[in-house]
């Protein structure tokens, strides 16, 4: 695989393990793991506007504006992020006791409305409530009342704009879910949680050493990445919750691009231990570590289709990087049985298959890096997702509607989500700081 000279080429050398890059020997970890939750300078800005969305008015709650956090706007943005629905302007302030005049938020071209309050108990939590109107009907679809911590008032929100796109749509939403992404700025490396809209983020490890790689287990309680803080590319499992974490793949050479299985049993992984870079299966449970690619190839970024049935990656086998597949149960030799998936382009990258199963995600190069996304069906040709030209690692939302990628706006780096036909965009914006390697997480109880 060519070495690259564009700002990412660190992250995507190292993936393939081929050119042999390492850093420099790793230094104490910084700071405690999992500490409280730090506001991140974001702001959320729609880049595009789709079509056949639901109008939806979210009224200010009554109350919000004397807390630090107020509930309705977080409300907006989650449902205009979603690409389903369409803001109407609505003025003033309402509760869920409040009896709407139907005919005017008809006359406003409202579809749905919400109403509701958010009140500071005694004992210092909030006490939130919403209600849930249709507009075309005139009728009163009920709602729900939830107290909460005045610091989880930004996930209780998440939740009811979850709620709310269940009952108008029919599909779960995703805001109540977290990312993951690796920050660079200050002379040191960060791997952040934060919340879908890239808010409420903590920070889960600090080194002067570079963090790539971050991958979450199907179960959303641990995360798989590499880390150089020991002078060479290791494999780490952490756990989200209390920041315990272990050693899982360390052997000489490059350990590199850890991937769940969907039973989150195994971890595939890239290793060039034997020779050239390529992938091997790890058990969890045992450490048995297995090959499962034959190559004279570089062979890396897997990632497991849903069903657990196959294994997508990226092989330079063609003569360039491509995209191929193999049966998850296939240890043979035989490199005929891995299957070419990408045939657009002499360069494509960075693998990601939806939840669902019908899409796949990947970056291509050609005068840039752009996400493309294919259909698995055969059904049509990949098509770019957005217009940017420097991204990298796409990752599906857990509901298959959007993806989350890296890239660059306004000259700045950004995390950016999208609907999959690439209508309403959102970035999420970090100030002086360098944003890669996100990685969206799955539903979780």
């Amino acid at each position: 695989m060519p070495e690259m000279t564009d700002r990412r080429s660190f992250h995507r050398a190292l993936l393939g393990s081929a050119l042999g890059l390492t850093a420099g020997a790793g230094a104490g970890l910084g700071g405690a793991l999992w500490p409280s939750a730090v506001r991140a300078q974001y702001r959320v800005e729609i880049a595009g506007i789709g079509a056949n969305q639901l109008p939806v008015a979210v009224v200010a709650f009554r109350g919000e504006e004397q807390l630090a956090q107020p509930v309705a706007p977080v409300l907006r943005a989650d449902l205009v992020r979603s690409g389903v629905f369409r803001l109407i302007e609505a003025p003033g302030v309402m509760d869920e006791s409040s009896q709407p005049v139907i005919a005017d938020w008809r006359g406003r071209g409202a579809d749905a409305l919400v109403l509701g309050s958010a009140t500071r108990l005694a004992d210092g939590r909030i006490d939130v409530r919403y209600k849930l109107w249709d507009v075309v009907k005139g009728e009163d679809l009920g709602g729900q009342s939830v107290v909460v911590p005045a610091a989880d008032l930004r996930l209780a929100a998440h939740r009811i704009a979850d709620l709310l796109q269940k009952r108008l749509t029919g599909e779960a939403g995703v805001n109540a879910t977290r990312i993951a992404y690796v920050t660079k700025g200050g002379g040191r490396y960060q791997l952040h949680i934060a919340d879908a809209d890239g808010l409420g983020d903590q920070v889960g490890l600090t080194s002067p050493q570079p963090i790539i790689s971050p991958s979450w287990s199907p179960d959303g309680r641990r995360l798989a990445y590499v880390s150089f803080e020991r002078g060479k590319a290791v494999v780490m499992v952490q756990n989200v919750a209390d920041g315990q974490r272990r050693s899982v793949a360390a052997w000489r050479g490059s350990n590199s691009a850890p991937t769940w299985s969907p039973d989150g049993k195994r971890l595939v992984v890239t290793l060039s231990r034997d020779g050239p870079s390529q992938l091997y299966m790890l058990d969890l449970d045992t450490d048995g570590v297995r090959r499962f690619s034959f190559s004279n190839a570089i062979d890396t970024e897997a990632t497991f289709s849903p069903d657990g049935r196959w294994v997508y990656f990226v092989s330079d086998r063609s003569g360039g990087p491509q995209i191929y597949r193999k049966r998850a149960d296939d240890f043979s030799a035989e490199g005929a049985q891995a299957e070419r998936v990408t045939f657009s382009g002499s360069y494509n990258i960075s693998p990601s298959i939806s939840p669902d199963g019908r899409w796949l995600a990947y970056v291509n190069r050609n005068g840039g890096f752009r996400t493309m996304l294919m259909p698995l069906d055969g059904g049509g040709a990949a098509q770019p997702v957005g217009d940017s030209t420097d991204d990298e690692s796409p990752s599906f939302a857990p509901n298959s509607r959007l993806l989350l990628y890296a890239t660059r706006a306004k000259g700045r780096d950004v995390l950016m989500t999208s609907t999959l036909d690439g209508s309403v965009r959102t970035p999420l914006l970090i100030t002086g700081a360098d944003v890669r390697e996100p990685a969206w997480g799955p539903y979780t109880p």
